[in-house]
């Protein structure tokens, strides 16, 4: 058992792992925010444009053929989260791409920058005294 909760905390704390479920809780409150604006704000501006209709108010009732009660087929929300997804889709699309900008940018600063050549070692030091005085002794 010990063994086990060992290997589990090994897992559970891996940078991806964490990466990863903070990218989850952070996508859903960002979900939330795209559902707000196309819910409160897109889709009452599309209404006014169509003419005050609500699209999530669209609906098909379908009678039952067995004889219970109707169906409601929910077109207008199916509609509404049509719209959720491409916005959704949109504002990641965008984000992915300003930080592969940013990336590609930092990226092409550390090619244009400088190579700093690093200082020789006590050792590089010691033999470049002794090759500097062996070449001495030969002239």
């Amino acid at each position: 058992m010990k063994k086990f909760m060992e290997e589990f905390k090994s897992f559970a704390l891996k940078g991806n792992v964490l990466d990863m479920a903070v990218g989850v809780i952070i996508g859903s409150a960002f979900s939330a925010i795209v559902k707000s604006l196309v819910d409160d704000i897109i889709m009452p501006l599309l209404g006014i444009l169509l003419g005050q209709i609500n699209l999530s108010e669209l609906a098909v009732t379908v009678p039952n053929p067995l004889g219970g009660a109707d169906v409601s087929l929910s077109y207008g929300l199916f509609l509404q989260n049509i719209l959720n997804f491409i916005f959704i889709a949109l504002a990641v699309f965008m984000i992915v791409k300003a930080a592969n900008a940013m990336m590609e940018n930092a990226r092409k600063k550390e090619e244009e920058a400088p190579a700093e050549t690093p200082e020789p070692s006590k050792e590089e030091l010691l033999l470049t005294e002794i090759r500097d005085v062996l070449k001495e002794m030969k002239q």
